[in-house]
């Protein structure tokens, strides 16, 4: 007798120290030193891109604005999907909690108090005063506990840690979601704010150019062919502005609900685009390591070890569960002879059970978690691909953007230049006034362009952050 227990209690205990179901191992970071393919990354005139540097954590501030940190703190604080992202991850740490309380013992402690008859000449025992009638008060302690032997708790606890991972990535995922929604709408905003005043300018002047060409018509000095064909380049122009003033209000709009107020209670001042500084030095850092700095790589990779630990769970389900238990207590029929000697009881004991038929659910339930293990794998790899996928496309737009950005730079700078010279030239008498209303609508028309490629390349700019960034700073 004296030396199976010893080998029984060392099996326990060895059994004790292992978890059902596979163990989790981190994926292999890819195998990746570029982010494009070919001779890669190529720096345009405005902006170049260090390899050997990370995206700061609070990224938009590299814009030198102080209304756009304004608006992302307002939108940290008051956001929604902030608050709700929050409330999830919250929920998953006390359901984390609320699992690790299977490692210890069930205490529960109860008292009951009842009204009795027997029959007496029925049913025996009986009270051994042998009165049929009595009252019976019960008082006592009961502890319970499930040994861990297969570790079916620990790789629960180990499934819900994991969520609550899950949940903390998609937290900072939002945070960085909603900092970059904040970033590209305001510099939309003042993007559409600059070419509606430039529109706006250039209807003035075709306004301007059509009362002079009436006034030469009425004096014979023009055809009616040209009037009407000013109208329709007037006509054109005021058709450009309700749709320019709709997107601007529609940014506004957005603004507000992004910093969690109704789009009535929008701020009625614009961000300035000659405000915003362009960052002249884009910090890409090393192309493997972007699987550890993004939220959503760092989620998917949570959510593979939760489906992990999940199928450990279903593994442990299909083995024998040892519970051991014990009460003390004390039973009279009078509340104050419950504590006297005589009235105490206690028990204790142990179980085991094993399912040995339920239909196949544990069977099934098994697969579903091989299968669920297997799709989280999949997702992880798509996110991984999805993440490398954002980082290339935003260079690209950057690089394309700086094009057209020195491009219409250069027309607008051209555009300035022939103003300067058909101004002097009417002061001299050289030109009519209309040939100077003619050059301005042509150089209106190339700042508008140059004023849509600087907000393209400030957009892009703050997507390819938004792409590249990891945790950022949160109040």
């Amino acid at each position: 007798m004296s030396l199976w227990r010893p080998a029984l209690l060392a099996a326990v205990l060895g059994l004790g120290a292992c978890a059902a179901g596979p163990d989790f191992r981190p994926p292999d970071a890819p195998h990746v030193d570029r982010y494009l393919p070919g001779a890669g990354l190529s720096s345009s005139g405005a902006q170049r891109f260090i390899e050997d540097r990370s995206v700061p954590a609070s990224w938009w501030r590299e814009f030198g604005s102080t209304e756009i940190d304004a608006l992302v703190a307002a939108a940290f604080k008051a956001n929604p999907t902030v608050a709700a992202a929050q409330a999830a991850l919250t929920l998953a740490r006390e359901n984390y909690a609320a699992q690790r309380g299977a490692f210890l013992p069930t205490v529960s402690a109860g008292a009951a108090a009842s009204r009795n008859r027997d029959a007496v000449n029925v049913l025996s025992p009986t009270l051994t005063s042998g009165e049929s009638l009595y009252n019976l008060y019960t008082a006592g302690i009961s502890v319970a506990y499930t040994l861990d032997v297969t570790g079916a708790n620990r790789r629960a606890a180990e499934s819900l840690a994991a969520v609550a991972d899950v949940n903390r990535s998609q937290l900072e995922a939002t945070y960085l979601t909603v900092a970059g929604n904040v970033v590209v709408t305001a510099i939309q905003q003042a993007g559409l704010a600059a070419q509606l005043e430039v529109a706006e300018r250039s209807t003035a002047l075709g306004r301007e150019s059509l009362d002079i060409l009436r006034h030469q018509r009425d004096l014979g000095a023009i055809a009616e062919l040209d009037v009407k064909a000013q109208e329709a380049v007037l006509a054109q122009l005021e058709a450009s502005l309700p749709p320019l003033i709709r997107q601007l209000e529609a940014t506004r709009h957005l603004l507000a609900v992004l910093t969690g107020r109704l789009p009535a209670d929008a701020p009625a001042g614009t961000l300035s685009l000659g405000s915003l500084r362009l960052p002249s030095e884009i910090p890409l850092g090393v192309p493997v390591e972007l699987v550890k700095r993004r939220p959503d790589v760092c989620a998917a990779e949570a959510e593979l070890r939760a489906a992990t630990a999940a199928d450990g769970v279903a593994v442990a389900n299909l083995l024998p569960q040892i519970t051991i238990g014990g009460s003390i207590g004390s039973s009279a029929t009078a509340v104050a002879d419950v504590l006297k000697a005589g009235t105490g009881f206690w028990s204790i004991g142990a179980s085991v059970t094993q399912t040995l038929f339920a239909g196949g659910t544990l069977v099934h339930r098994k697969r579903a978690a091989d299968a669920a293990l297997d799709q989280a794998g999949a997702q992880y790899r798509a996110t991984v691909l999805g993440a490398y996928q954002n980082v290339a496309d935003a260079l690209r737009a950057l690089e394309t953007d700086g094009a057209t950005f020195e491009a219409t730079t250069r027309a607008a700078r051209a555009a300035d230049e022939s103003l300067a010279i058909v101004r002097r030239q009417l002061e001299l008498g050289a030109v009519s006034y209309l040939a100077l209303i003619n050059v301005e609508q042509i150089h209106q028309q190339a700042t508008l362009a140059a004023l849509a490629a600087r907000t393209g390349l400030l957009a892009d700019t703050a997507a390819l952050y938004q792409a590249l960034a990891g945790p950022i700073e949160t109040p």
